[in-house]
Order: C-alpha cells, then structure tokens, then sequence
C-alpha cells in the first residue's frame, strides 16, 4: 500500500505524477430505479450525497448520477425501459458496498432519516462491521466498516491538522514579512525643489526582490536607487532588506565620495550573502540646484530620459552586478536635466512581462506607453503604467514591476 493512501483504496482520486501508466479509476455503476427523481431525493436528503450529474438528453431523457462526499465513484440513477423485466433489475442485493470509519454512527444517523436497515450492524467472522440498507425501491446496499480504516483515517486527521497548522502559521509568517518588506520601501519622500517623482511596486508575490528608494541626501540633493536582486519568493526578499540596510548605512558617502560608498555597497552584500547572490542596482544622486543626475548603473536596465522636445536618451552600465566579486570598482556619469525632461527607471518585470500569446512588453512598448502618460503626474502615470503590464497576463504575473518616474521642473 502507497503512503498515501488508506485501507481499501479510501483515496483513489488521488492523481499519479507518473503518466507512464494511463490514468484508470473506476467512475461509475448503475442502479435502476423506479422514480429517479424520487431516489435522487433519497440519496441526497437521507444519505447526504452530492449530485455529480444530472442531465436532460436531446431525447428527453434524464441521466443522473450520485456520489457519496468522501469518493470519487458515483450510482448513475437509471430508470427501467418498458418491456424489461422490473423484478430482475430493481429490488435486488446490488453488491455495492459502502465503506466508513463509523459503521454505527451512520446506521443511527440514516435510520433517524428514515433510511430502512435490513439488521442492525453486526461483526461477521472475518472481523470489521457491517450492515444493509435499501433505497426506496428495495434495492440494498452494504455498510462496512474495519478497525485498521478507522486508524489510519484518524491518523490522517492528525497529519492534516498539523499540515494545515503548519500551513496557517507560514502563512501568517509571509504574511508579517510582506509588512516588514512594506516598511523597507520608502515611506517619506523628500521634497526636492526642481524633481517630481515617485515610485511603485507590484510584486509578483506576497514578498520578492525588487527594490527601489528615495535617500534624503541633504542640501537639496535626492537619491534614487532602484534594484533586482537574484531570486524570488522569501530569499530574494532577504536579500532586498540586506542590500537595503547596506545601502542606507553607508549613505553618509555618497556626497564627498560616491564611488567608495557603492565599493563598500558591494563588499558589505558580497560578505553578507551566499556566493550565488548578486543584484542589479541603478543608484543617481540628484542635485537640485544645479538639476544635475549623477548616475551609477551597475548591471541594470538602461534608465531612460524623455526629453522636453521627445528625445530619448539611454543611462548604461557603468559598472557590473553588485556582489558577484570582492573587488569590485564602479564609475559614474552624469545627465544634465532641463525642465520637463523625464526619467525613468524600471526593472525587468515590466519589460519581460508577456501577454498571452507569449510576446514581450519590452522596451519600445515601455518608450512609447511613457510618451503617452509623460504629462500626467509621476505618481498617476506610475501607478497606470505598471498596471498596464500587470493588465498583459492577469493572474500569472511572472515577477515584480517596479517603476521610478521623476520629472524635473523649472521651480
């Protein structure tokens, strides 16, 4: 006997994953019966059976079948043609047997229905218990019932219950980390005189691995940082709060001395996380005063900028992913903005995004869906585009959208 199963192959829906072997159970046996509509009330009402079928034919002609809540067999419902011989298909022993942890209880449960016993439940010579019962036109049924179903059954209550406690308590644990990892997006924005900007993340999840921050960096000067790190589910959100924590500890350098601020970024990810994880990070400074970005990208998506006259520009790699390597050097460029100017940043969730005929949002449908919201406000036109993605495979969103908008203005 299979681990999974009970005695007497209780659990016979169960699917193999081996298809070696074509899929076989048994689906049905039929009963005939006088009235069906009046036995169909007996199974359902008496017995407590679900309705598996019940079907009106082109010819007129009812076709129903029954099955008891626990199995996966049903008693199609059949009625007797004319001309056949009633008495030898109706009111007779079926040689059906029905199987239950409790033979009593249910003897004392149908009779009070009205549910007719031929004698009461008896314990036969080869061990167990059992019972007859009849349906409405005589035709009888056996009850059975065995010391090692009612075991195992209640084994199986005890290792569901637990399975299902384990289940509740991983739950309300994934629960509490989508709230913690909510906390680690950013909860003020800055403001900043000459920037509108704002960011949004759909996660593919209950928690994931995209990031993105604004930094108060003082005098003026904001920090945009978006990233991907490795992996998805639990560990990817791991990794994110790590990079998190290295990034806003090590801030206090990136005024005076960018480069060594995203070096220690790095080292501090790579010494902290195992040897397979790395990320993707786009890290700007933005001057206020001067509406200059500064701009590190180290393994991520091009940002892009839509200039004020429709011009598009491209942020590349300045520097390779963060915390494959110990050593590891980092160069920035700088973009001057002018007002009206846009700049997006976004991961590969939106690009790689795909509808159902399996296509690609990719990057020119990006280019184009921000020249038609890139006169709305930052946080609308964020908050539409990544929805817009989402709209592309509603209910199997392959992994997170993440999307930093930021329009420079005049004041």
């Amino acid at each position: 006997m299979a681990a999974n199963e009970l005695s007497f192959g209780n659990e016979r829906s169960l699917l193999r994953l081996d298809g070696g072997d074509p899929y076989l159970c048994l689906h049905s046996v039929i009963v005939f019966v006088r009235d069906q509509e009046r036995s169909l009330r007996f199974y359902v009402e008496k017995l407590g059976f679900r309705v598996a079928v019940d079907h009106t034919l082109d010819d007129g002609r009812r076709f129903i079948e029954v099955s008891p809540p626990d199995g996966n067999a049903s008693i199609g419902l059949a009625p007797v043609r004319d001309g056949a011989d009633i008495e030898s298909l109706i009111g007779q022993e079926t040689r059906i047997f029905f199987i239950t942890e409790d033979v009593q209880r249910k003897y004392k449960e149908w009779t009070a229905r009205g549910v007719r016993f031929r004698f009461p439940p008896q314990v036969p010579a080869w061990g167990g218990i059992h019972t007859r019962f009849e349906d409405p036109d005589g035709n009888s049924f056996g009850l059975v019932g065995f010391d090692e179903l009612t075991r195992e059954v209640a084994m199986k209550r005890e290792d569901l219950a637990r399975k299902q406690e384990a289940e509740r308590r991983a739950s309300q644990e994934i629960e509490i980390a989508r709230q913690v990892q909510a906390r680690l997006f950013p909860q003020v924005h800055p403001e900043v005189k000459t920037l509108e900007y704002a960011g949004v993340c759909l996660q593919a999840r209950q928690v994931g691995g995209d990031y993105f921050d604004f930094l108060d960096l003082g005098q003026q000067r904001l920090g945009l940082v978006i990233g991907d790190v490795s992996g998805k589910g639990i560990a990817a959100a791991l990794l994110m709060a790590n990079l998190q924590g290295n990034l806003r500890s090590q801030s206090a350098l990136i005024l005076t001395q960018p480069e060594a601020f995203l070096r220690s970024v790095n080292q501090l990810f790579y010494a902290n996380t195992a040897e397979s994880a790395y990320a993707s990070l786009f890290f700007a400074e933005y001057d206020s005063e001067s509406r200059r970005l500064r701009y590190a990208n180290c393994g991520h998506l091009s940002g892009l900028i839509l200039s004020s006259d429709d011009k598009l520009f491209r942020l590349d790699s300045t520097a390779t992913l963060v915390g494959l390597f110990p050593n590891w050097d980092c160069e920035f460029a700088e973009f001057p903005l002018a007002p009206g100017d846009l700049l997006a940043l976004y991961t590969d969730g939106i690009t790689e995004a795909v509808n159902s005929r399996g296509e690609d949002f990719g990057e020119d449908n990006l280019i184009e869906t921000l020249r038609r919201h890139r006169d709305e406000p930052c946080k609308a036109a964020a908050v539409s585009i990544a929805n817009e993605v989402c709209a592309l495979s509603p209910g199997n969103q392959q992994d997170d959208i993440t999307l930093i908008l930021a329009r420079c203005r005049s004041t």
